[in-house]
């Protein structure tokens, strides 16, 4: 059996840019306890983010993979289990984000967005859960997105499909899962302060003023990577050990 949130091991995707959500999340993780695997496309900035983490006491490695290659994905996890040992608790964040015009979306476009978003979370899942069934223990927590719940803006379709199908993934692992100690949930952030947001605030990306959208929220302020951060603990937890297949809007009240 795993120890659980104290001494076990997580992986988390994604998270190589030290001001985005994975790598809040890694950084609370090795706090509470967990060595972590830190895996990015950018294995530098994955290896930066690690060794920020072990300056502070912690354990974490860095892991260079594009989470839509699976050879690459499961030489990182064995590289893991290898140095770190076997994995725990999984945070599927790896995610590339998309703007264009319904009308001139291509298909090119619409195949990227899934094999990182959609894709990548599969790949993942499958070459960790092994560990997770082995040791009758285990956290999968998805990160989607609010756009994957309302649709948010069509300019964005082909994102917001990619997190509605990790919305369905969850549900679908979690019913499979549960009498095997593994809980699989999914973590909604809503506007979250990460570069990826401040690209689309500084390209006007938005319908409307971003201010004003944030003026409708009953929290009217931007999240923090913090906030993301907090919610994958407490799903990581031994106390969520009794909740699976949920969502978790972290999102100032934009939905309910």
């Amino acid at each position: 059996m795993a120890e659980g949130k104290a001494g076990g091991v997580a992986l988390v995707t994604g998270a190589g840019d030290p001001g985005g959500m994975g790598a809040a999340v890694a950084r609370r993780f090795a706090k509470d306890g967990m060595a972590v695997g830190i895996l990015d496309l950018n294995g530098g900035g994955a290896e930066a983010v690690a060794a920020e983490i072990r300056a502070a006491g912690g354990r974490a490695i860095g892991l260079a993979a594009d989470v839509s290659d699976r050879a690459q994905v499961r030489a990182a996890v064995a590289r893991l289990r290898t140095e770190l040992g076997p994995v725990h608790v999984l945070v599927n964040n790896a995610a590339i984000e998309g703007w264009c015009a319904f009308e001139a979306l291509t298909d090119e476009q619409w195949d990227a967005q899934m094999a990182v978003n959609l894709k990548g979370a599969f790949i993942a899942t499958q070459e960790a859960l092994p560990d997770m069934q082995a040791a009758g223990w285990g956290r999968i927590i998805n990160i989607s997105a609010l756009g994957g719940q309302t649709g948010g803006v069509m300019d964005m379709t082909h994102y917001n499909a990619s997190k509605g199908g990790m919305i369905a993934m969850t549900r679908s692992l979690a019913v499979g899962l549960g009498r095997q100690g593994i809980t699989v949930n999914s973590v909604s952030p809503g506007f979250i302060d990460t570069p990826m947001a401040r690209r689309a605030i500084e390209e006007d990306l938005f319908p409307m003023p971003w201010t004003d959208i944030l003026a409708m929220y009953p929290i009217p302020r931007l999240g923090k990577a913090e906030d993301i951060a907090a919610a994958c603990a407490f799903f990581a937890s031994e106390e969520a050990g009794y909740i699976t297949a949920q969502l978790l809007g972290v999102n100032g009240g934009a939905t309910f």
